[in-house]
């Protein structure tokens, strides 16, 4: 099946692609081998990303917060998107889903961590930016952001903003508050 994402490791020796089977793939660089399949949701994996380091500490507290006994893990972390409209991330370590976000009314069309690590942003064809609070799985801010499907996302790298893309034909800057 079609691959529709794509994405490296800041290391280089990873990258994950999601697919149309409804699968994620992780693939090791040096030995172009695909090392773990995961397979948590139930149509096209829209989107596909890798945690930055920063994140570490949330998603264990996360994880932690609702079972007090898991152990901490230095990942790494993956999030995903989907047409099913979940939001969902992995720890890739043990090929476990360990968060779901479901909110969006439409397909997941790109889920990234804030620069934070804190939340995670997403967007999605019910034309909205959303902004969740993992560590508690639920929404903070809902922006209807395009007149029509949001497609795509980003955080300037220097200023504290956040850009969407849309099928309206236009590009959007955020500031975040």
């Amino acid at each position: 099946k079609a691959v529709v994402s794509t994405q490296s490791t800041g290391d280089g020796k990873l990258i994950a692609s999601g697919s149309n089977d409804h699968s994620i793939r992780v693939w090791e660089i040096a030995t172009k081998e695909c090392t773990l399949e995961l397979r948590e949701h139930d149509h096209v994996v829209e989107c596909v990303a890798w945690a930055q380091d920063n994140c570490t500490s949330h998603i264990n507290e996360c994880v932690q917060q609702e079972n007090p006994r898991a152990v901490k893990s230095e990942g790494p972390f993956l999030i995903s998107g989907s047409r099913d409209k979940t939001i969902k991330v992995f720890d890739v370590s043990t090929g476990f889903c360990i968060i779901s976000l479901i909110g969006h009314d439409n397909w997941v069309r790109q889920a990234i961590f804030h620069p934070s690590g804190k939340f995670i942003v997403s967007c999605a064809d019910d034309k909205t930016l959303r902004v969740w609070d993992y560590k508690n799985r639920r929404c903070t801010k809902t922006i209807n952001a395009h007149e029509h499907f949001v497609t795509c996302l980003d955080f300037h790298r220097n200023a504290p903003f956040v850009i969407t893309g849309s099928v309206d034909q236009q590009c959007k800057v955020w500031e975040c508050r």
